[in-house]
């Protein structure tokens, strides 16, 4: 009776509680929509943002390949110089056993043979510790000259050697890995001179 009464009192206030009612159940059955310009806008940038970070990751990983290929690299060829060094040490060697000849080897002093003996495991000792840190020896004897690999210090006439090969090798070349650390110094073959054909006037083959 009471409820009645104050409704009753008030019309004005059902008028107002209906009103709003009325904008709170129309807002919630109908929400505003995202424009069609916004929602394209949005994937553009998405679709940006994506690129971007694909890119960025593309870069991160070409950096740690070349990184890690770099240390590999100053890993390997930090030995040059020494390595080089130690290479005037074993030309001393080799030429000191190419000087020793066979009368001085087969000689019958103990003494010279054990010698001889020792500066020759000396000297395979050391190939091997150069092998084992990447320094190979090449000979390159009968192969085509290539200036990337081989100094030439002279030319010779060689008839049983094709033109532009190595005819002798006068000291042996050296890499580390794939670089040259030292190029063999070689003579390259020529043609030989051929001799000129005798004239027609030329009559010593009858005498």
């Amino acid at each position: 009776m009471a409820r009645d009464k104050s409704e009753m009192a008030d019309p004005t206030a059902r008028q107002d509680a209906a009103a709003v009612g009325g904008e709170v159940s129309g807002d919630a059955q109908a929400p505003e929509l995202v424009p069609a310009e916004q929602v394209t806008a949005a994937l553009g940038a998405a679709a940006d943002f994506k690129d971007k970070l694909l890119r960025t990751l593309a870069e991160m990983e070409n950096l740690r390949k070349r990184t890690e290929r770099e240390v590999a690299d100053s890993r390997q060829y930090a030995i040059a110089t020494f390595a080089r060094d130690v290479l005037a040490v074993a030309d001393s060697m080799h030429r000191a056993l190419e000087a020793i000849d066979s009368e001085l080897r087969d000689s019958t002093d103990t003494k010279m043979k054990s010698l001889v003996e020792g500066v020759e495991l000396t000297e395979r000792e050391l190939m091997k510790v150069l092998e084992r840190n990447g320094v190979r020896k090449f000979l390159p004897l009968g192969e085509k000259f290539d200036p990337n690999l081989h100094q030439a210090m002279y030319e010779v006439p060689d008839s049983d050697a094709a033109p532009g090969t190595v005819a002798q090798v006068i000291q042996a070349g050296y890499m580390l890995g794939e670089r040259v650390l030292r190029p063999a110094m070689v003579a390259v073959a020529k043609a030989a001179p051929k001799s000129p054909a005798p004239s027609a006037n030329d009559n010593s083959a009858f005498d």
